[in-house]
């Protein structure tokens, strides 16, 4: 019988053992007799489209088709937020960022003592765990000299003691986005940007093209990097007792990709290979075979348990797919958007084999926001100006407006998702389907989502996010219940966002500002109500009201709620300074009192401005930029 543990500390009853200071399961039920070796190798930023073995005859990546060839390719695998950090953050728990309330990029919030990590378990199963040498898992709570045995661009199975299994990540940045921030001579790509095919969201620029063959060539370098890894396990000698694990951290790099829930940011390539004395793992007849089942991040830690033979802890919330405790194939697979680098949004999306739902959480944002790091790439920026300039058609064009609540993609036949089919009559019933599909996850997982970044410290005080959401404290149901009548009640639901601005909670007063918000001129009688609330003590409060009115004909007024929470740092800090400026890049009001005020923020911000200052730096930076203000 396998025993289930909700966490270390249940364990402790049963037996401790100490891991490098960390108390972790004595829980040897069912591991076989001989541990196989599991070898990671992680590339970053490409998605499935940009590798030969899932379809790509541009893409030159001979040794993963080959690997590919040896093993199982998963054609539904997914990233759970399109970009590497929080992902990380839910590899290494088991858990959802969303759900750990570690999914705002570059963030420090803690996380539960509750939630451990995959290598204190494998460590305590017997394996040597190295990480080579990426760690990035969006918290401070996990310190990585503490979770492995090597974890350092040193780090490699070699080190380990005679007789140990192994467990070893190798993690290849030549693939990264920052690889087409500086274009190469055009002269010395491999890759004719002539030959290349654009997506149809994507404005034919010789910069777009350009970045394009780009990419092709940085993944060929990553493929010959992945390709010298696995020669070397084989000279090793343990190739034939080592599982191999590829995959992509996220999807990428061009514009519209990473950070984006579309298929382009989300899907990524996903290939095992499995010696044959481990058959009895195989996830399909014969190597070589395709599997369709779908998978995400959130399901590796519970995998890796499995296989190793530990008992999965409660807590985690994947499903594994190998190993005896292996699931049956989930009919869903769960991906999310919060704040990417300095801009806001939040974004929640299902994919099943057939669709794609994403839900809108901040529509009155649009998709394309000014994320300073993406637009350091010469496509991106080319991308923008030809919208600018008026030269780009409907479909490039929408990135660049307002967003609708709800997207609803037919992704096996619309493969770039550019077809809305949200408000189409006979899609009705997969759109329902797929909706409930989404609030039931966020439900099941007590989504952190549902409450602004602003205010995490105010509700979680000295715990962490994910223990606040899953206390009694947590109005979870009600808050779930806001969200939903924010996003899609409209406006027969205007006296019940009257209400909300009245609530205790400010999550809640978050979800009826932002009701009201997206009801735009028919919040017209709520006026008085978001004066009032104008001067909330929560920052997204307070600028939700201010944009609200801005809409609604009250600049002057607009203004004077944007100065005063960028100057008052007694009731404000550098967060919901942050989240007004965004406010204030949405309605674009360039008037010299806003002027002025963003650039003494912008004054006081440039001596070496760290964590989420540098973001409200750059924020404000860009503001000044786009207004000509030097």
């Amino acid at each position: 019988m396998i025993m289930k543990f909700k966490s270390f500390e249940q364990c402790a009853a049963m037996g401790l053992a100490m891991v490098s200071g960390f108390a972790a399961p004595a829980c040897k039920a069912q591991i076989p007799d001989k541990l196989p070796n599991i070898l990671w190798i992680v590339s970053e930023d490409n998605s499935a489209y940009f590798t030969g073995c899932y379809g790509n005859s541009f893409a030159t990546t001979p040794n993963i088709n080959k690997l590919a060839g040896e093993g199982f390719l998963y054609t539904h695998a997914y990233c759970t937020n399109a970009v590497s950090a929080p992902s990380r953050n839910t590899i290494i728990t088991g858990v959802y960022s969303s759900s750990n309330g570690n999914e705002n990029m570059r963030s420090k919030y803690a996380k539960s003592a509750d939630v451990n990590t995959y290598p204190e378990y494998l460590r305590q199963a017997g394996y040597y765990c190295t990480n080579n040498a990426k760690t990035d898992y969006n918290t401070s709570s996990i310190i990585p000299a503490k979770i492995w045995d090597e974890s350092s661009n040193k780090a490699h199975y070699r080190n380990r003691p005679e007789g140990k299994p192994f467990f070893a990540v190798f993690n290849l940045g030549t693939s990264h986005e920052s690889n087409i921030h500086k274009q190469t001579p055009t002269k010395n790509l491999r890759h004719d940007p002539a030959k290349v095919i654009l997506p149809p969201y994507h404005p034919d620029t010789p910069e777009m093209r350009h970045d394009w063959a780009q990419y092709y060539d940085k993944i060929e370098d990553m493929d010959a990097e992945a390709g010298a890894l696995l020669k070397e396990l084989e000279e090793s000698g343990v190739a034939e007792n080592t599982i191999v694990m590829y995959y992509g951290d996220n999807g990428g790099v061009l514009a519209r990709s990473k950070r984006f829930v579309y298929e382009t940011g989300t899907q990524i390539p996903f290939i095992i290979r499995i010696p044959e004395k481990y058959k009895y793992l195989y996830p399909a007849t014969n190597p070589g075979q395709k599997v369709d089942r779908l998978i995400n991040f959130v399901d590796l830690a519970p995998t890796l348990l499995s296989i190793a033979g530990i008992s999965i802890p409660d807590y985690m919330q994947g499903n594994a797919f190998l190993g005896k405790q292996k699931t049956k194939d989930p009919e869903y697979s769960f991906m999310s958007r919060q704040r990417m680098d300095e801009h806001y949004d939040l974004v929640r999306a299902v994919r099943d084999k057939e669709y794609r739902y994403i839900r809108n959480y901040m529509p009155f944002r649009i998709t394309m926001q000014h994320v300073e790091y993406l637009f350091r790439a010469p496509s991106a920026q080319s991308w923008e100006n030809a919208y600018k300039e008026g030269k780009t058609n409907a479909v490039q064009s929408k990135f660049f407006q307002t967003k609708p609540v709800e997207e609803l993609y037919n992704t096996e036949k619309d493969t770039w998702e550019v077809n809305n089919l949200a408000g189409d009559p006979a899609y009705a019933a997969v759109l329902e389907r797929m909706r409930k599909a989404e609030t039931d996850w966020m439900r099941k997982i007590r989504d952190v989502g549902l409450i602004p970044e602003t205010e995490y410290s105010t509700f979680s005080g000295d715990k962490s996010m994910y223990d606040y959401m899953h206390s009694p404290e947590c109005p979870f149901d009600e808050l779930m219940k806001a969200a939903d009548l924010a996003t899609l009640g409209g406006k027969s639901n205007l006296i019940t966002f009257i209400q909300y601005l009245k609530s205790n909670n400010g999550a809640i007063r978050y979800w009826g500002v932002t009701g009201l918000l997206i009801l735009k001129d028919d919040a017209r009688p709520a006026i008085p109500y978001l004066k009032e609330v104008s001067a909330d003590k929560s920052g997204a409060v307070a600028t939700l009201a201010a944009e609200a009115l801005y809409g609604l004909g009250e600049k002057e007024l607009t203004r004077e709620i944007y100065i005063r929470i960028l100057h008052d740092t007694v009731t404000y800090d550098i967060n919901d300074q942050n989240f007004a400026l965004n406010s204030i890049d949405a309605v674009n009001d360039n008037s010299p009192e806003l002027i002025s005020a963003v650039q003494q923020l912008f004054k006081e911000l440039s001596s070496s401005p760290e964590g989420l200052a540098s973001y409200t730096y750059r924020t404000a930076e860009w503001l000044l930029k786009k207004w000509g203000i030097e």
